[in-house]
């Protein structure tokens, strides 16, 4: 802000976002909207028996009751119309159908004309239901977030907003109670509900050292957990984002019949005004009034109601059904490229590997022991965060083998990606990685052959010291993934790993990977990428987890991440699976095809029926009661329809 004028107030006004005030507003509009339609519907009954009567006692009195119960019924459509009439806009399903009935009330067909708007207004009403229920499907997912946290200051505990917790504090969570922000567990133990977060029921067990997510809810014993992350920066917080976010981003599909509705109303517009006044000019025996009929009813039975409603609908309701089985979509537009998909190109690392990491061997070379070797991998790996290097310190841990505490005073680590790292000690420079970073540095490598997985050679000096072989375990969902793909017919799987060659084949011979690209750095992998996408004509997915794979998941058609993945991961990705299943990749694709053929299914419906019935109604083979069936009835069987992808 760089500066208030004088004649400007600056007042506090509550937040626009509130979730109670707006669903008490939604709660008052709704019961508004139905008293309107209960005292609509009794007054056209009144009117229907009694209009003959009303009429002999006073045409004043018949008009009153027409009147009233018309405009109950109809406000907000006439609102709206006037409302588009302001912003300039002439044709849209509003401005017809006020046309329409207010026609009807001209030519003295006032029956018809309230029918009209009393079934279009129960037809919202039922409308506003099936969107109720959609938004309810995603509302689960809302309520988890944290409202507090108990901070813990010595033996006491003070309750604040998880926005206010700073990494690295601890905090303590009750029985009962969301966990506020994602932390490891310092002390305590229990069984935790992480549903909401992954779709999956079964508890999990939180005992020391266990790492637990934010918007988790703790079922059994008191919890005290140090934070890992601010509160932003959470996986709940994530999820709140991507969830809020989604259902701005409109399909293809969506967008074109947008398009679509932009033309077809004024062309429906001109034709009816063609019907209403070209036979009666050419001299129609008929004469205006039949005609002018006519062409109401046309105006009532053309709203593109049915097609502008029940699409978005269904995306929206493809969204929330992905949302309960822990799938979140960042879009309808990502429904398009799910269901196209001919290949799937999978990260190993955390994605379909436990990505849990145990050393299988120590290999020193020349006179070096054993114990001499994990001495200089362990003072060298403890400097990384990188899950491999944290299994190598791990297993010193246990051989009673702790890093050296003064190879800090020699200089700074430096981590290279995607290669290892490069470690100044006391006897001379010290790397530790995979064999680019060797290559780099001009030391000489021996073949270790196949029988190996992933390696971390060891170099001083320039001098090849020698290496340890690390496991790391396949997920048991991985078999079945790949199999459903294949079954949904997405026929070519591919492996891309910044992992050895060894490690990478052996992983994808067990599986069944059609083709392994290994030991490609985060360029190399795009690289690979690009080149899959351009053989399958775009319609490639990208499965990941690791900050190295966030270019890959920006550019695949669809990048899908695992929820336990990188804040980079997620950001980049198209679709979010909570938790580590990744089985999840085939239900996803599930989803989206049933969201699609849904979609379609109401296309079909809506333009068959309002063919028909425009035909009927320009040969007067049907009258305003027809067209409110055409308008409102085929609006609503689309919405029924669109509201079963939610199963």
């Amino acid at each position: 802000m760089q500066k208030i004028e004088a004649q400007v107030q600056l007042r506090a006004v509550p937040p626009a976002n509130s979730g109670h005030a707006h669903h008490h507003h939604d709660h008052e509009h709704g019961e508004l909207n139905l008293a309107a339609t209960i005292i609509s519907v009794v007054l056209f009954v009144l009117y229907l028996l009694y209009s003959k009567q009303l009429r002999e006692w006073s045409i004043m009195g018949e008009y009153a009751i027409a009147l009233t119960a018309y405009f109950l019924a109809g406000y907000n459509v006439l609102k709206a119309a006037a409302q588009s009439l302001r912003r300039g806009v002439f044709f849209d399903e509003n401005t017809l159908m006020s046309i329409a009935t207010l026609g009807a009330f001209a030519i003295d067909a006032m029956a018809e004309a309230i029918g009209v708007m009393i079934f279009y207004k129960i037809g919202e009403l039922i409308q506003d239901k099936a969107v109720h229920r959609s938004r309810n499907s995603i509302k689960s997912l809302l309520e988890i977030q944290p409202e507090f946290a108990h901070l813990a200051v010595g033996t006491a505990t003070t309750q604040v907003s998880p926005e206010q917790v700073a990494v690295g504090s601890e905090i303590v969570v009750k029985v009962g109670e969301k966990i506020p922000l994602d932390g490891v567990v310092i002390a305590g133990e229990s069984r935790v509900d992480n549903s909401a977060l992954t779709g999956e029921s079964k508890p999990i067990s939180a005992k020391l050292g266990a790492e637990l997510w934010a918007g988790a809810i703790n079922l059994q014993g008191v919890l005290r957990l140090r934070t890992t992350k601010a509160y932003a920066d959470t996986t709940v917080a994530r999820i709140l984002d991507l969830v809020e976010n989604a259902s701005a981003k409109k399909a293809q599909t969506d967008k074109f019949i947008t398009r679509f509705a932009r033309y077809y109303t004024p062309i429906v517009f001109f034709l009816a005004l063609g019907v209403a006044l070209l036979p009666p000019l050419l001299g129609s025996p008929l004469g205006w009034q039949a005609w002018i009929y006519r062409a109401l009813v046309l105006l009532v039975m053309s709203c593109p109601c049915a097609l502008l409603i029940s699409i978005p609908l269904g995306y929206f309701g493809g969204i929330g059904g992905a949302s309960r089985r822990g799938i979140l979509v960042k879009g309808a537009n990502v429904f398009d490229a799910l269901h196209k998909l001919e290949a799937v190109a999978w990260d190993k690392t955390g994605t379909l590997t436990q990505g849990v990491f145990e050393v299988l061997n120590i290999v020193p070379h020349g006179e070096l022991s054993t114990a001499d070797l994990l001495q200089i991998a362990v003072s060298a790996e403890q400097f990384s965060n990188h899950p491999i290097a944290q299994s190598i310190v791990q297993m010193g841990k246990k051989q009673g083998i702790n890093p050296a505490n003064n190879w800090s005073k020699w200089g700074m680590a430096a981590e290279i990606a995607g290669q290892g790292l490069e470690v100044p000690s006391p006897e001379g420079l010290v790397l530790a990685g995979n064999a680019q970073l060797m290559q780099n540095h001009g030391v000489e490598l021996p073949d270790l052959g196949a029988d190996v997985q992933t390696v971390v050679y060891l170099a001083q000096k320039g001098e090849y010291l020698g290496y340890i072989n690390i496991g790391d375990e396949i997920k048991s969902q991985s078999f079945a993934a790949l199999g459903e793909l294949r079954r949904l017919g997405v026929q070519k799987a591919y492996m891309l790993t910044g992992d050895s060659r060894a490690a990478g084949h052996s992983v994808g011979q067990k599986l069944g990977i059609d083709q392994v690209f290994a030991e490609l750095l985060p360029p190399a992998k795009l690289q690979v990428l690009e080149s899959l996408l351009e053989q399958h004509g775009n319609a490639v997915a990208f499965v990941g987890d690791g900050i190295n794979d966030a270019p890959a998941l920006a550019r695949a058609s669809v990048g899908i991440a695992m929820g336990q993945g990188s804040a980079a991961a997620l950001e980049s990705a198209d679709v979010v699976l909570m938790g580590d299943d990744p089985g999840k990749v085939a239900t996803a694709i599930q989803v989206s095809r049933r969201t699609q053929r849904i979609i379609k299914q109401n296309i079909a419906l809506a333009l068959v029926v309002k063919s028909v019935f425009i035909g009927f109604g320009s040969f007067g083979l049907a009258g305003m009661w027809e067209a409110v069936f055409a308008d409102v009835g085929t609006a609503l069987l689309a919405v029924l329809n669109a509201t079963r992808v939610l199963r």
